[in-house]
Order: structure tokens, then sequence, then C-alpha cells
């Protein structure tokens, strides 16, 4: 039966002599892997040709402890054997848990689709998360991928690791004061606010997340134009990750393991790793020292709790009872994930005419409890009035995800047919929702132009009807103008718009003389008078059209006098 290797590679403590055993031993197994470059054979904390995947010469983690247990002795399958076995066939080493497996290979995917000349595997992305995390902790993940409780590195304060400033106010790791490597993949934060991704469509950027962390993990190994399958690229795509000659032999010896075969095992039943690399901490003033991180659990099935780090001397300490395991907290947001505003991003007047389109949309910008942008959060715009205005499409209520900058623009507002106020009212967050209303109005159409469409003289006998129709065309800015609202009153003088009381008339339904109509333009602009009668009293009277707009028409209308008739003779 083979043995697995269990030992504990210290960063700064080991030296390359055993590493290279560790190694051969692996190579001996028959364990395919890719040299290493020259360069990447020496001491510890060595970067090759000082290329890092981020913008700067920082690794990944933060070089924060990381696991050094080896895979075993006995590869899972021969080569070219299936990396999708059973989830009864082959080691238990070889086994991944389900949705962290899923987040590697959609990683492999989607990178390939952006960057196929990376060329990257996802074994690499799972011989990284083991060590990084012993695979999320066996696979301790819900059903979105997202470990119950953040999986954080010791506080980088320089006491025995590097000394890496506070840069997200606490958002990601909880310590406003050094940061903390975050996750499945343990990112820093300086780094997750680079590199981070949603790459299972949530709308969040989560280090917590397996798929989100996976992916930002390869596009960060991909950085530089690297191609992966190439030696030395891959080296230094791992080194850029954790600068250490140790961690790069360790991901390797995985990253060759996994190469020869793996199969999927239920989330949360993976196999955990033992032996965390714990530089001693430097001693602060006052003789103490920090704390070091406990390491995490041994294996399920109840194993032995392996024996406490070399004691200075020689002697070991003794095993630490394994404490029992109680309930974890119900997780509180991180105040990056947390809602803080919802404000106006610089939305104009909203007002349009009838059946136009509004000039402005709806603009907001949301910003976390840090005050900084949120980005991919649902943000629910609803139109509330009786105007008839909908966004584009047709719909009163429309979601939005915010951009980067925060920022989630409504589609654009089709004004109704009726004029009048409205509100749009945009909501987001669900514990605590933020709103912001916005006032709106639609304003009827218009017209700046109105004239009759002939010329003849309007001429009637009283009490009879006037035998020629009145057409008249409205226009706006040269175009017909649909829809416009026209009044026509009867007047006995144009400068004086009194209706008059006497003279040429409309009738209304109930056969009763009318002076004054409400009247609307068709959708030619044009518009049809119904008919005209004259009354008893002869004269000239004039019929004024005003068309919302203010444009102005006036027709003359004359009633003649009756004839005189010769008595009859005697």
């Amino acid at each position: 039966m083979a043995a697995h290797i269990r030992r504990r590679l210290r960063k700064g403590a080991t030296t390359t002599a055993v590493a290279a055993a560790a190694v051969a031993a692996l190579a001996a197994s028959q364990a395919p892997a890719a040299p290493l470059t020259e360069g990447s054979a020496g001491g510890d904390q060595q970067t090759a040709g000082g290329e890092s995947g981020g913008p700067e010469d920082d690794a990944a983690t933060g070089n924060s402890p990381y696991y050094t247990d080896l895979p075993p002795l006995v590869t899972p399958d021969r080569p070219g054997s299936s990396s999708n076995l059973p989830a009864a066939t082959g080691s238990a080493e070889a086994g991944i848990p389900a949705s962290v497996l899923a987040a590697y290979k959609q990683a492999e995917r989607t990178v390939a689709g952006t960057d196929p000349a990376c060329r990257l595997p996802w074994q690499l992305l799972a011989a990284i998360g083991k060590v990084e995390s012993g695979q999320a902790r066996g696979g301790k993940v819900d059903a979105n991928g997202t470990t119950p409780s953040p999986i954080l590195g010791p506080a980088l304060n320089g006491q025995g690791f590097a000394l890496i400033k506070d840069t997200d106010g606490g958002a990601y790791d909880g310590d406003a004061v050094h940061d903390r490597a975050v996750g499945p993949m343990q990112f820093i934060p300086s780094t997750w606010a680079t590199w981070g991704q949603d790459a299972n469509g949530d709308g969040r950027k989560d280090p917590n997340n397996i798929y989100d962390a996976a992916l930002a993990a390869g596009r960060y190994l991909c950085a530089g134009g690297r191609d992966l399958a190439v030696a030395a690229d891959l080296d230094r795509a791992v080194l850029s990750y954790n600068q250490s000659t140790e961690y790069l032999r360790t991901v390797r010896s995985w990253f060759a393991y996994y190469q020869r075969g793996t199969h999927e095992v239920p989330d949360g039943s993976g196999v955990l790793p033992t032996s965390p690399s714990t530089p001693t901490p430097s001693p602060t003033p006052g003789g103490t020292t920090s704390p070091t991180p406990s390491p995490s659990p041994s294996k399920p099935g109840g194993t032995k709790p392996s024996p406490g780090p070399s004691k200075p001397g020689g002697g070991t300490t003794s095993p630490t009872p394994k404490p029992t395991p109680t309930p974890p907290p119900k997780p509180t947001p991180p105040p990056a994930d947390t809602l803080g505003s919802l404000e106006n991003a610089g939305t104009g007047p909203l007002t349009a005419t009838a059946g136009g389109t509004f000039g402005e949309r709806v603009s907001v910008r949301a910003r976390n409890a840090l005050g900084a942008p949120m980005a991919q959060l649902p943000v629910t715009f609803t139109v509330t009035g009786s105007t008839g205005t909908l966004f584009d499409g047709g719909r009163k209520t429309v979601t939005v995800l915010s951009k980067a900058d925060g920022t989630a623009t409504a589609p654009a507002l089709k004004a109704g047919e009726k004029s009048g106020d409205f509100t749009v009212t945009a909501t987001a967050g669900t514990t605590r929702p933020r709103t912001l209303t916005y006032a709106a109005s639609v304003t009827a159409r218009q017209a700046d132009g109105i004239v009759r469409t002939d010329t003849k003289a309007l001429v009637a006998a009283p009490g009879e009807k006037f035998s020629d129709a009145v057409t008249l065309k409205a226009t706006y800015k040269g175009a017909a103008a649909a829809g416009v609202a026209v009044t026509a009153t009867l007047v006995a003088d144009a400068d004086k718009p009194v209706e008059n009381d006497k003279g040429p008339h409309f009738k209304g339904a109930d056969g009763k003389p009318l002076r004054t109509l409400a009247l609307t333009t068709d959708a030619d602009g044009l518009l049809r008078l119904p008919d005209l009668f004259a009354d008893e009293n002869p004269g000239t009277y004039q019929l004024v059209l005003t068309t919302e707009g203010g444009a102005t028409v006036v027709i003359e209308l004359t009633v003649e006098a009756a004839e005189e008739t010769a008595p009859p003779e005697a």
C-alpha cells in the first residue's frame, strides 16, 4: 500500500534538498509533471523574472500560508485515462467536490473563449485550490458555490507574514487594519479588487464563491500573455500567485497528479489536507508573539490529530484535542456587499409631449456601506400614473443590473396619450431596500401652425346650414401635427375672442346651439369641422381656432339678411 507523503514544508525553513526529494519521490510513482524552469529551483521567495499576475509584484495571496501536503505516491490512474472517473474509482485524494470541480472546468471554458492563447488547464486551478484551501474545505459550499462562512488567512501584519495594510476597509476580510487572504483561492482584497469576477451570474463578485474565485484565478494566471502550456510561463504564473519555490513544487505535484485522473465526489466530502505552512511569527514588543492560525480539520472520518509543529530544540507539542464543533453563526454580509445608498446619477427633467419619447433616461447610482460603487446590483424601475407612459418595450416595470461604476439606467420612456404628471421609482436591495422617486410629466401634443385647406367664402342664409365644409391642417415644425387639441370658438370680434350669444353655431347632440367645441386633429394633422348653422341674426361673424401650442387661425362667416318681399297687391 502506498503511503501518503505528509511532509511539512515550512516557507523559509525547508531546504531545497528536502523539496527536491519530495518531488523525486512523486516522480518515482510515475506521476508526470512539466519540468521546472531554470531559476525556479533556488531558495524560497523567488520569482521568475520578476513577473507577477497583477499590476504590481505582490503575490495574489500576499504569500499567506498554504497547505504543503503532497499527493499520494500512487497516482489515480494510468497515463491517458479519463479525468471523469466515477466516484467509486481511484484514490480518495483524487476526488474533487462536485461544485468545485464544475467551477474549475467552467473557468477553463470561459478563459478558452476569451484568451485561447493562454491554454489554461483546469487541473492547474484544481492544484492551486487544493494547496490554498483544500478545495474550499472539502467542498463545503452552498448550491451557488459560496462557502457558508468566509475562508480567511491570518492578518498580514508582518508578524511572520507579509505586511499588507488594509486596502478594503474590512469589506472582504473583516479586518480594517491589515489585509487577509480570502476565499477558496485565497485572494488578498487589493488583488480581488482588480481581478474579481462574477462567474455564477448572481450579480456579485464574491471571493468566497468558488465559481467567481476560480475564474478570477484563471484570468490572473493568464495575465501578461502567458501560455500555460509552456513550462516557463506556468512556473511564472504559479510564482506570481505565491512567491515561494516550495509553493511552486507543491502546486506542480498536485497539477501532475490531477492530470493523471480525477473523479467527482459530493460537496462537503472532499479530503482535507493536514499540514498548512505556518512560519514562526516574529516576536512582538513585550515578549509576546502573534497567534499562529489553526490548521484545517483532518479528513472526514475522525482521524487522530497530527502532532503539533516542532518546538525549538527538537521536541514536539502535545496533540491538541479536536474541539467540539459548534454551529457557525449566520454570516453577516460584508460592507462591500451591503447596499448603503441609492442616488441620482444625473437624470435631468423628465418631460415629453404625448406620444413622444422622453429625452432623458432615469439613472441611479448604487453605493455600498463603505461608499464605493456597487456593480451588478439589480435595480427595479417602476412607472406609476395614469398618463399611459411606459418603458420602451411596453413595460411599466423593468430591472437593470448596475455597471462597474454603480450606475443603472432604465430604458427610454415612451409618453402616453394623456397629459399629466406621473412618477418613476427606482428600488434596490432586499433586507433594507433603498428607493428614489422621480417626478415626470406628459404635455399635450402641440402645433405651431394651423391653416384652412381652401379659401371659399362661407355664406349662409338665416336659419340655413353653411353649405361648404371647413377643413384645416395643423403642423409642428413643418410636419403634420397629429392628435393636437384644437379649440373652436364663434365670436363677434376676433380681437375680443369671447363666445358670441348669437349668429352661426354648431349643434350639440340635443340639437341645441353650441358656440365652443374641443376638437382633435387626425393622424394626418387634419381637422374637419362639424356642420355650421346660421340663426336669424344677419351679419359678419368670426370663427377662431386655437391649437395646443398657441397656433391660431380666424375664419370669417357671413349670415345674409333675409330678402325683402313686396307686399301683396290690393
